[in-house]
């Protein structure tokens, strides 16, 4: 197995992992209920995509 020579400084390191960070995830909003949603997902709310119905929701009071 490989060994390295000599031991890496700690800002070598550090500038490796620096790259290393959560992002948010983008959001964008329904153009039917104005909800908040993931891009390129069918809306939970609506269940819209685009401008076209795709899932019929259930009302949660109904149920």
């Amino acid at each position: 197995m490989a060994l390295p020579k000599k031991k890496l400084a700690q800002s070598r390191s550090r500038k490796r992992r620096s790259n290393r960070f959560l992002t948010a995830k983008g959001t964008s909003t329904c153009p039917n209920c104005n909800a908040v949603k993931l891009p390129h997902r069918i809306c939970g709310t609506c269940g819209f995509y685009g401008k076209q119905p795709v899932v019929e929701i259930e009302d949660e009071d109904d149920a």
